[in-house]
């Protein structure tokens, strides 16, 4: 199986008083909040930590897509992107993703991500979400009714121009090119891989099966959480005639794993309690705009797990905010290797899925403590995981180019680790 080292880019100076004097951490959260200055120390230690990941051998780093909030800090991924294709040697690139019904002309992302796979040599996954209603229709102002439409649009724009050969004119419902010809191309051919994640309508299990796209399911909750909707989306497999090839899914999954539980309980305390505290605090004001989940996820009682963060954060004990809370729930995996190991085993498993994709680092956490919960991760934890389901093929990842035909590019050196916390 791949294991995935995922960065959300949370801004980590969130006041202790957030809840009791701001109303929502997305939409409009107060600009006085952010500090520039402070930005930018937080964005090079996230930049080191993914260039770090890479460097400890986890099988892709994963960045991703939103807009006007303290939650994550990349409005364009494709700028980091484009960094760790210069940075990076072997990891795979997962953008998860660009949010297509946003760019206008669609285009530009089919330039971007052909852009990022041409530098790294081939190793871009191509995430294409349809987007949160806050991102979509209140940051960006799109009609929510119109969103999926557009979305498939854009998707349709974007695959012909990676894969026709000639110029062509597109004249669709919201875009109209009369000369469509990108440069540069995609090394991998046809097109990069294509993941799509989701929150657990029926309709995008439909097009993961249509499209034979890989279905990222970016839990906050945990397995415990996720386990009805990776059922769900298992059981639509098979009422479409796919099977159970686990490497169509993949599952985001928070992980603090030490030398023990006690010290690893001790450890993420902390950040966990930031991040479900108040990276998730979002008013349910703007969490389902009608028409944004359509009638029938409505009819099959699925709601999104960002609808639902947004609902219960208004009552403040519907979700866990308090580490015990959060570990019993199996929000956050934490523990010793074996342990972790163990409960990652049971996840991957139950959920059916070879593409965990691993949040190492959360909330407020600090460098020192993401480098040794990945260290230590990558040394005790994850060559005990990546021999699940060799079995079967993995269609879905990329396949970049030879490495004596790729271009020799500054190798990634880690600074000495001399904090206290470093693994033996």
């Amino acid at each position: 199986m791949r294991l995935m080292w995922f960065h959300l880019m949370p801004y980590t100076e969130l006041p202790d008083d957030f809840r009791e004097k701001h109303k929502s951490v997305w939409v409009d959260i107060h600009s006085s909040l952010f500090d520039p200055k402070r930005a930018h120390l937080m964005y090079n230690d996230f930049m080191d930590e993914l260039e770090y990941a890479a460097d400890c051998g986890f099988d892709a780093v994963c960045v991703n897509e939103h807009h006007s909030n303290g939650y994550g800090l990349m409005p364009s991924p494709n700028l980091i992107a484009s960094s760790l294709a210069r940075r990076t040697t072997n990891a795979k690139i997962c953008v998860m993703g660009n949010s297509l019904a946003l760019y206008n002309p669609p285009t530009r992302v089919a330039e971007e991500f052909a852009m990022i796979d041409v530098i790294s040599g081939g190793r871009l996954i191509a995430g294409f979400p349809v987007g949160t209603p806050m991102d979509d229709c209140y940051a960006y102002g799109t009609n929510p009714s119109q969103l999926r439409d557009r979305y498939y649009e854009a998707h349709d724009l974007v695959m012909k121009a990676w894969t026709h050969p000639d110029t062509f004119a597109f004249n669709g419902r919201f875009n109209q090119q009369r000369y469509v010809n990108i440069w540069p191309r995609p090394v991998q051919q046809p097109h990069p891989p294509v993941w799509i994640p989701g929150g657990g309508s029926i309709e995008t299990w439909q097009w993961c099966a249509q499209m034979d796209y890989v279905y990222a399911y970016l839990s906050y909750f945990g397995y415990k959480d996720g386990k009805e909707t990776m059922d769900g989306f298992w059981r639509e497999m098979a009422r479409l005639g796919k099977d159970r090839n686990p490497n169509r899914a993949a599952f985001l999954q928070f992980v603090g794993v030490a030398e023990t539980r006690e010290k690893a309980l001790e450890l993420y305390r902390e950040p966990a309690e930031y991040f479900y505290g108040r990276c998730l605090f979002t008013d349910p004001m703007w969490a389902s705009p009608p028409g944004y989940v359509t009638e029938p996820t409505q009819r099959a009682g699925l709601t999104s797990q960002v609808g639902r963060a947004a609902t219960q954060s208004a009552r403040t004990q519907a979700r866990a905010t308090e580490m015990k809370d959060i570990v019993d729930k199996g929000y956050i995996i934490v523990g010793s290797p074996d342990e972790v190991v163990e409960q990652l085993t049971e996840v991957a498993t139950e959920l059916n899925v070879a593409h965990l994709m691993l949040l190492l680092q959360f909330g407020n956490m600090g460098k020192d403590l993401a480098k040794y919960n990945t260290k230590l991760f990558a040394e005790k934890v994850m060559p005990r995981l990546q021999p699940l389901f060799s079995e079967w093929e993995d269609k879905w990842w990329p396949q970049p180019m030879d490495t004596d035909k790729r271009a020799e590019v500054p190798a990634f050196t880690p600074p000495a680790f001399t904090s206290g916390l470093a693994a033996e």
